[in-house]
């Protein structure tokens, strides 16, 4: 028969007094707000009209919005595409600057880690004085030489090319020294084992590097997923959704129908499905991440 002990305070009540302040701050800003997002998606109302309970009317309509799904699409396209590349950037980034052997190699974690310090809004800003039509500094340099100018933010598929590439720019510098420490942690017997063993540098990469580093890359993936699908200074200030809806993200459609059009229940019941679909692509990722952990 187990007897089941109790801790004393230190074992028990002291952690809990320790989570206390994180529990409240995240029960403050994430449960309850959450919870309120959910009971106003189930409702008709906004500034200036009388709250309505109307059940899933609001998420009914949603499913023939054709104009949300598209901002959804966009948002998948500018996902999938700004992730992959930010993981592969920020991956050969930090196998080239994580040894301390490279003469600069400070200088040049330094210069790749700056843009992930400025705000995205800064980032647009300068961004939109390069890569602008008219005043920007990549078309004066075109016309200067002849050439005719690019719609770099005026044509719909250059515009989310460029809104992608900002991104990764911004963004790559932050996850290579997350990556550069999970580099920093894989013990260096491994790799004196493997040049012992006569293993070149790719069998050393797809054996060693890759398998001690999927936990980091897992890390990477999931915030650049999640940071990928709440983007919105950086559209707002670049393209602010154009031309037409190219390049319109679903943040940008729930701000609009909520402070523009007054649709708060409605652009609450669009925060929900983000919500949800944040949670999903997480979920998917912990799970492969774990089958694989398993099989191993």
């Amino acid at each position: 028969m187990k007897h089941h002990t109790k801790g004393n305070f230190h074992q028990t009540a002291a952690p809990l007094l320790f989570l206390l302040p994180n529990i409240l701050i995240f029960g403050t800003f994430i449960i309850i707000p959450a919870i309120q997002g959910l009971r106003m998606s189930l409702t008709e109302w906004g500034v200036f009209t009388p709250e309505r309970f109307i059940g899933l009317a609001n998420f009914k309509e949603l499913a023939g919005d054709m104009v949300f799904w598209k901002t959804f699409s966009n948002t998948l396209v500018y996902s999938v595409f700004t992730v992959s590349l930010i993981m592969v950037y920020a991956l050969v980034l930090a196998l080239l600057l994580h040894k301390n052997t490279l003469k600069g190699e400070k200088f040049f974690r330094s210069l790749f880690y700056i843009p992930s310090l400025l705000s995205m809004i800064t980032v647009g800003i300068a961004w939109r004085f390069i890569l602008g039509d008219e005043m920007g500094i990549i078309n004066y340099l075109l016309r200067a030489s002849g050439l005719s100018p690019v719609g770099w933010l005026t044509d719909g598929k250059l515009a989310m090319v460029s809104l992608i590439g900002v991104s990764i720019w911004a963004q790559a510098g932050y996850y290579m020294v997350v990556l550069i420490a999970g580099l920093q942690a894989i013990p260096t017997e491994l790799y004196e084992a493997a040049t012992i063993d006569g293993a070149g540098s790719a069998r050393t990469f797809t054996s060693i590097t890759l398998p001690m580093l999927r936990s980091t890359l897992l890390v990477v993936l999931v915030l650049s997923t999640i940071a990928s699908f709440k983007a919105y200074e950086l559209i707002a200030v670049m393209t602010k959704g154009g031309p037409g809806y190219a390049t319109k993200l679903i943040v940008q459609q729930v701000y609009q129908v909520a402070f523009l059009e007054d649709r708060m229940g409605y652009a609450s019941a669009m925060s929900i499905v983000l919500m949800l679909i944040i949670a999903l692509f997480t979920v998917v990722q912990f799970k492969l991440n774990g089958k694989e952990q398993d099989n191993e």
